[in-house]
């Protein structure tokens, strides 16, 4: 099975805890506080891998995650940071962030790679917070969560040129003779239900990649037949060439069907250089029609057309050579430059404090930045208690729960955390 799209959910590493310690040495007089921070979590990475050209091993797994950060531990000894998850991909791929639609990297180049989930930061120790009024603190912070998202993957086959045409038209036998792939071959439509790749070489340094793509029928781009699947792999080739069947019963009614599909995709495939290569002299009375039909593709604007078999080989080294002229002379297909991934930037109304009554007596805190700076706090500590009361009232929180008529008794939800509001300690 051919698989050129996916989606996945990726989820980078958590960071590891900060912690409370204090050093307790026989020969050490009032070592202080030396709870570590805690290790940053593990990247999401995809890069390239020119082994691979199909993205089946997404098939049956459709969760990564990144390896968490280690807690910090005592004597200053910071956690360990979570490793990177590093995902491979064939050549060609795009990755797109389902949400946005936002295309995240277009790899294509060996060694190419890109972040698309960063690692949550490590939390604070106790060492990190010693103050000369406030010598022996009971505060340490939780790490950050990692950075989670679903990305689309999406293959178009790096291929110089590709073969396009009706079903039957003999791209299959034409590959098979001018390169080593062995796609299957048969006289029914639809034979090919996925892309062939196969090398073409000239000579020695005159090389070039060769696609089979699978039939296109009347209404492939609306999502009829099986051509509409693949159309995105023509994107990247820089030659067409549309294989014709000099056999079929209107051959240029053919061509003009094919292309009038080409040309509803879009994409800028019908702006490639297009060579068009009437198939099947081999088979009797080709050959006879064969000036009629040229006639009638230079009335069209395809003064240039080729004749060839691929059964008996007859022109085809001349049609390589002619592709692999005019692959030189081709524009190199426009990618999509990777862009930087980072946490997603809080927008004006995330940073704004809003208060919500989500049920009698339960109350909702809406604000990243105090959510965050609350799941951070390490609750079993008195200390840090008191330190996240403090930054509570100074960011206005408490005034904004008071004006929105919390009372005595209720519970306020902040991040991951409910706490109960008492007005003596406020």
């Amino acid at each position: 099975m051919f698989y050129d799209q996916v989606k996945i959910h990726v989820q980078a590493g958590r960071g590891g805890n900060g912690t409370v310690a204090f050093r307790r040495e026989k020969y050490v007089p009032f070592g202080g506080p030396s709870g570590g921070d805690g290790g940053r979590g593990g990247d999401v990475v995809f890069f390239v891998n020119h082994h691979m050209n199909t993205l089946y091993h997404f098939a049956h797994q459709k969760e990564f995650q990144a390896e968490n950060g280690e807690n910090g531990r005592n004597k200053d000894r910071h956690g360990a940071g979570g490793e990177d998850l590093r995902l491979p991909v064939p050549p060609g791929t795009l990755i797109i962030d389902e949400e946005t639609g936002e295309v995240l990297a277009d790899l294509m180049e060996h060694d190419t790679e890109v972040v698309v989930a960063k690692g949550g930061r490590g939390g604070r120790g106790n060492a990190r917070f010693a103050t000369s009024t406030n010598q022996a603190p009971r505060i340490a912070e939780n790490g950050d969560p990692g950075e989670a998202r679903w990305v689309r993957l999406e293959l178009k086959l790096l291929a110089d040129a590709g073969l396009v045409g009706k079903p039957n038209a003999g791209k299959s036998t034409l590959l098979s003779v001018c390169t080593a792939a062995k796609p299957e071959i048969a006289p029914y439509p639809f034979t090919t239900l996925q892309p062939n790749l196969g090398v073409v070489a000239l000579g020695t340094d005159e090389t070039f990649v060769l696609a089979d793509l699978p039939g296109l029928i009347e209404g492939a781009s609306l999502g009829k037949g099986l051509g509409h699947e693949f159309l995105r792999h023509i994107e990247r080739t820089r030659v067409i060439i549309h294989l014709v069947d000099g056999a079929a019963l209107d051959p240029i009614e053919d061509f003009t069907a094919i292309n009038a599909e080409l040309e509803a995709f879009g994409h800028g495939v019908m702006d490639k250089p297009q060579i068009v290569v009437l198939n099947k002299l081999d088979i009797p009375g080709v050959r006879g029609i064969l000036p009629d039909l040229q006639a009638e593709f230079a009335a069209l604007g395809y003064p240039d057309v080729m004749a060839i078999s691929a059964v008996t080989q007859e022109n085809v080294r001349a049609l390589l050579g002619r592709a692999y002229q005019m692959i030189q002379e081709a524009p190199m297909p426009q990618l999509q430059a990777a862009r930087p991934v980072v946490m997603r930037p809080a927008t004006l109304e995330d940073e704004t404090i809003r208060v919500e009554k989500v049920a009698e007596g339960i109350w909702r805190v809406h604000c990243s930045k105090i959510e965050r700076a609350v799941n951070r706090t390490q609750t079993q500590w008195y200390d840090a208690l008191l330190r996240m009361h403090r930054y509570l009232k100074e960011q206005g929180v408490l005034d904004a729960l008071r004006e929105a008529g919390v009372e005595e008794g209720d519970y306020v939800r902040i991040g991951d955390y409910e706490l109960e509001w008492r007005e003596g300690d406020s």
